[in-house]
Parts: structure tokens; sequence; C-alpha cells
């Protein structure tokens, strides 16, 4: 596992231009050498204002995004409508503002689709395993508990070769989630942290010593690069910055 890359910002405004930044410029390399892009956004406060960020940054189209695939780590199991669901939330920050290939976005599963939670997650994971993504970058949020995607702590351990997974209990409402696996985000290239506030000093100082795995956190890293855009609260324990 390589070591991860700290880039440690003033507060969450900075870590969502910064990482906004970086992914226009990790689009760009990739779609030089690649006809297509994979990547899996997050939601939360941080996540969705780096979307808005990209909406809103001078560089935004230099992308052609009719050749990136959009997916999430991690969605509620709420009426499709629902402001609650991180599709909705994405596409009010950023998809809604830009040309996409509406084939290459790949929401998960709502409520009102007809589904219960395990048939959506088998659908969703047959869905996965006929693209097969190859991900050039998952982004992450961590909770405070360390939890990223819908994968808690304190859970039982996930079958090998699972990638989709139906949380029925989530600890943190709503109850019912879907969310990629461990092992799902563990396939991607680079794995990207975005983590503001000073409720996320516990994750982060534990993603960062002895017993990372301990968390969900401390479990998650890219094949290639595991790379961490943090504000000077979220980090203060580690590097008292």
């Amino acid at each position: 596992m390589t070591q991860p890359i700290v880039n440690r910002f003033a507060d969450a405004e900075s870590v969502a231009k910064a990482a906004a930044s970086a992914l226009i410029d990790k689009l760009e390399t990739v779609l030089q050498f690649k006809s297509e892009a994979h990547i899996a956004l997050t939601g939360g406060t941080v996540g969705i204002a780096t979307l808005a960020a990209l909406a809103n940054h001078a560089d935004r189209d230099k992308i052609d995004y009719t050749k990136v695939n959009f997916w999430w780590g991690d969605e509620r199991f709420v009426d499709s409508d629902s402001p609650d669901r991180n599709a909705n939330q994405a596409r009010k920050a950023l998809l809604s503002k830009i040309q996409l290939d509406e084939s290459k976005v790949h929401e998960f599963p709502a409520s009102d689709e007809g589904l219960d939670l395990d048939q959506a997650a088998a659908a969703f994971a047959l869905h996965v395993n006929q693209i097969r993504p190859h991900f050039d970058v998952v982004f992450c949020g961590v909770g405070p508990d360390g939890h990223i995607c819908s994968l808690f702590p304190e859970k039982p351990a996930l079958e090998s070769g699972l990638l989709v997974f139906a949380e029925h209990n989530s600890p943190k409402p709503p109850p019912l989630r879907l969310t990629f696996t461990y092992e799902a985000v563990n396939s991607a290239d680079e794995v990207w942290f975005v983590v503001a506030g000073a409720d996320k000093q516990a994750a982060v100082e534990v993603a960062f010593g002895d017993s990372a795995q301990s968390l969900p956190v401390g479990r998650v890293h890219g094949t290639q690069k595991t790379v961490w855009f943090v504000d000077q609260t979220a980090g203060n324990r580690v590097w008292g910055c």
C-alpha cells in the first residue's frame, strides 16, 4: 500500500475548491489515454461543495463530460425525488450544469422503483457486473464515527467478491442504504478523501494511527494513490494545523 498524499487547507471551502481543481486535472489526464473515465462521487457537505466548486470552476469546460461515467459510493434508499438522495444533490450542484451522456450516469435504485432493498442491491450489482467499471477516482467523505460510504463501524465483515451491499440498519438515518463495498472501493486507481470540520478529528486521527483498520476510514485505499484533502480543524490532532 502506498503512503497517502495529504493536502491541508484552512477551511472546507478551500478543500472543495482544491479537490475540484484536482479532479479537472485528473480527468484531463485520464481522457488523454482512455476513451472514457469512471468516477464515484460522495455526498455530504464537503462532497457536494466539491461538485459545486467544479460547476463554478473557470476550467470546468476543459472536460468532455459525455465521456465520464458518474457513480456514487452509496445512496440513501428513499424515493427517487427525495432531496436526501446523493444523486439528486449532485445533479443540483453539478450534473444539471454540464453536458452529460445519461447512459453514463449510474444512480443506485430508489425505493419507489418497485424493488425492496435486497432486490435493489441485486439489480445494481448486476448492472455493475455488466459495466465492469474501472474506477479512476472514488471520492470518500468521512463521518465523525469513521464511516465511509454506508460502511459503518462494528458491522459484520462482508463476504469476498461482494461489490454492492444492502445496509438495513444504518446508525445514521435513514436506516436503509445501498453502498459499494470495501472491495469495490479498494479496486479504484485512486481514493480521494474530502474532509473538513472539528467533528472529524477523531476519525482522521485513527486513520493515520497504528489502529487504522479499526474504522472503515482506515480500510480503504487506492491501488495507485490515496489522496487526502483535509482542513485544519479535521487534521488538528494529527498535524496540529
